[in-house]
């Protein structure tokens, strides 16, 4: 079951994607949180979020031990990959904090994670020669129908003009940052811990001059809770996250790798309940319920795809 151009397992890559769709979940949620204690705009907090993030990644990366890869990969390589996987995630990560203050998290979620499955496989298809295949397809179509009765299931979205071009600019970030990371991934020879040091120190010096001219310093009547916020979300959905999504998605065929990452609003759906309190709905359970089944329905199918590649004779 295992990527034998990259040398990380399959499977691996599916629970390091799962992973980090669950620990995204709780950034929007976080998101929201701030904007409450403070008025700290969305650049900012995109800054804040990956400068902190590449200080975590940089500590993580120098206390552990060095491994050297089977090929090494040529620096101006690795200078593109970098520049350009920033530069997805700036856009990524800014549009959608843009768009859920611009049009609220649901319609933000909805339009961001709705539109990245489509564009990412649309883009495999043409750029990658990845096919989905009918149960593909279907289960793509299950998590989308899941995701729209999850967010929106309970009513009362407003649908700003604004705020959806946000979001599809974030979706298109987003897809962008999968398929180069699935394209990559497939010449082996990347490293994930240094394509999320690299993306997020290019992210972080492309946010600054923007952060910059919106305020980078937030007025807040509580800095003790605004400071522990802004840690969680450098720690969990930032550095974890992403460390584990760019090492899962060099190796899970880019359809698979956008429906997994739609757990993200599974777990916010999860999180409000349990522990803030909001009642568990019948939309919200039908959703979640639809989108962990065509979850795991492509992940078994991935999983079972690698297996036969592996067991497959090589013709020499």
């Amino acid at each position: 079951m295992s990527n034998a151009v990259s040398g990380l397992p399959v499977g691996r890559g599916l629970l390091y994607l799962i992973v980090a769709g669950a620990a995204w979940g709780t950034a929007g949620a976080a998101a929201s949180l701030v904007y409450r204690t403070s008025d700290m705009g969305p650049v900012a907090l995109s800054f804040w979020r990956c400068a902190a993030g590449l200080v975590l990644l940089l500590a993580a990366r120098l206390l552990r031990p060095r491994v050297r890869t089977a090929v090494r990969e040529p620096l101006g390589r690795r200078a593109l990959r970098a520049g350009v996987t920033g530069l997805g995630l700036a856009v990524f990560q800014t549009a959608y904090f843009a768009a859920v203050r611009s049009t609220g998290l649901a319609v933000a979620t909805v339009v961001t994670l709705g539109a990245g499955p489509v564009l990412i496989a649309l883009g495999a298809r043409l750029g990658l020669g990845e096919r989905l295949g009918r149960g593909g397809a279907l289960a793509v179509a299950g998590a989308l129908a899941g995701l729209g009765v999850l967010v929106l299931g309970g009513g009362g979205a407003t649908v700003r003009p604004a705020g959806v071009l946000l979001a599809l600019l974030s979706a298109a970030g987003y897809s962008v940052m999968t398929l180069l990371t699935r394209w990559w991934g497939r010449d082996g020879g990347t490293d994930a811990a240094a394509t999320s040091v690299g993306a997020f120190a290019v992210t972080s010096l492309c946010l600054l001059p923007l952060a910059l001219a919106e305020g980078l310093v937030p007025h807040t009547a509580d800095p003790g809770r605004l400071l522990w916020l802004l840690a969680y979300v450098a720690a969990v959905p930032t550095a974890l996250a992403y460390g584990l999504y760019f090492a899962g998605a060099a190796v899970v065929r880019s359809a698979t790798v956008s429906v997994i990452m739609l757990l993200e609003p599974v777990s916010a759906a999860v999180l409000a309940v349990a522990l803030l309190g909001e009642h568990l709905t019948a939309a919200t359970l039908a959703g979640t319920l639809l989108m962990l089944g065509s979850v795991a329905g492509l992940a078994v199918a991935e999983a079972r795809e690698a297996r036969t590649r592996q067991e497959r004779p090589v013709l020499v």
